[in-house]
């Protein structure tokens, strides 16, 4: 099990970026495939990025294609979402997630481990 605290949400106007940062806690970490995932009101979380353990292979929704990079420094137990060109539709809270496979890593049930989540507004 890891402990993950999420940093870097805010407000930006559309078009802008904004840097996240997933900070974890144990060893473990380092194995793990980790991913961010979002959630606005009134609608499911929705996958939005992962990432394999060595940061090798890199994964993306649909709706953030082109506009997001996920990353992750393991010598700093982190992960990082840079999002770019942001529109109005990006707003939601974002959570980082982590789980020791690749199995099912799209989906939000799969995960045990969560952070508690940042507010990411683009206003429009």
């Amino acid at each position: 099990q890891v402990q993950l605290v999420e940093s870097g949400g805010g407000l930006v106007q559309t078009g802008g970026s904004l840097r996240l940062s997933c900070a974890a806690s144990g060893r473990r970490f380092r194995t793990y495939v980790t991913a961010w995932f979002r959630q606005a009101p009134g609608k499911e979380r929705e996958f939005v990025a992962g990432i394999n353990w060595n940061g090798g292979s890199t994964y993306y929704g649909d709706s953030v294609k082109g506009r997001f990079t996920i990353s992750r420094d393991n010598a700093k137990n982190a992960v990082y979402l840079q999002m770019n060109g942001l529109k109005p539709e990006d707003t939601a809270v974002y959570y980082c997630a982590a789980r020791n496979d690749l199995n099912g890593f799209r989906l939000a049930s799969q995960y045990k481990d969560w952070g508690q989540g940042t507010q990411v507004t683009v206003s429009s």
